[in-house]
């Protein structure tokens, strides 16, 4: 589309052609307005994948991409054999995790305590993935797990909101069962085992994210506590003093991060 040149006036006000080169500028300016816009639009819909915003039908491609990935991605890209976290630990020590153990993909029969079996029941169970983690000096276990249900984006906000307005997140009833895997410093991490826990209802994937940690040597917690109280600045628990809230709570950030850029490599177009 493309308009005629613009009319002036001369001293004698008389009609008379503007210079075509302001034009030309014009022109140029708003080409450049218009690629730069386009790329900041492009650049918002590729991150919000991975900051959990809503994004139109690229977010509905990612959340239908997710709930793929129990069978369509190789263990390591969803549990890495070894996970840094850079400021994870108490007082912004850095951690690192290694991977002693990966559970057989499964469904979720007698995987939670009946009660969080319970309230997960309304979003489903397409499968369950988990690994156990441990800490370089191997005194911390750690399961992180990725249950993958059969619901929509409606029924995960849903859920996440219940969440949310009755902190269940925070309940020790809800705690996640561990894995213990025979022949591993985690064999002996049971029920009565658990010091912390996360759990993460994600609105942008048909997935809820958790992890739950303790002692290596067994030791039984008589009073477990959530990371989210666990990590703040003058808690005195044991499972924070010794900082098994910050085990949990980077090993579930990072593990769900991964999930996040996982599913935006596999759905990025080509240029």
């Amino acid at each position: 589309m493309s308009f005629g040149q613009p009319e002036g006036y001369d001293d004698r006000a008389r009609p008379r052609p503007l210079g075509g080169r302001p034009h030309r500028r014009r022109t140029a300016a708003a080409a450049v307005c218009l690629v730069f816009g386009l790329g900041l639009i492009g650049g918002a819909m590729t991150g919000s994948w991975l900051t959990g915003e809503a994004g139109g039908a690229d977010a509905g491609t990612g959340f239908a991409r997710a709930g793929d990935l129990w069978h369509s991605e190789p263990v390591d890209a969803l549990f890495p054999p070894t996970v840094e976290g850079r400021g994870a630990g108490p007082g912004g020590a850095d951690r690192t995790w290694t991977r002693i153990a990966v559970a057989p993909d499964s469904g979720c029969a007698d995987a939670f305590d009946p009660l969080l079996g319970r309230v997960l029941a309304p979003v489903g169970c397409e499968r369950l993935l988990r690994a156990t983690y441990t800490d370089a000096t191997e005194s911390h276990v750690t399961t992180v797990g990725l249950l993958f249900t059969k619901a929509d984006s409606a029924a995960m906000n849903a859920l996440a909101a219940r969440f949310k307005d009755e902190r269940l997140d925070r309940r020790t009833d809800l705690m996640p069962r561990p894995y213990a895997a025979k022949g591993t410093v985690a064999e002996d991490f049971g029920a009565r085992e658990r010091g912390s826990w996360s759990v993460s209802v994600l609105t942008d994937a048909p997935v809820v994210a958790y992890a739950v940690s303790g002692w290596a040597d067994g030791r039984a917690v008589d009073s477990p506590q959530p990371a989210a109280d666990a990590v703040q600045s003058g808690a005195t628990t044991a499972p924070a003093q010794a900082g098994l809230g910050q085990e949990a709570q980077g090993l579930a950030d990072r593990v769900e991060r991964r999930l996040r850029q996982t599913v935006s490599t596999a759905t990025e177009q080509p240029s």
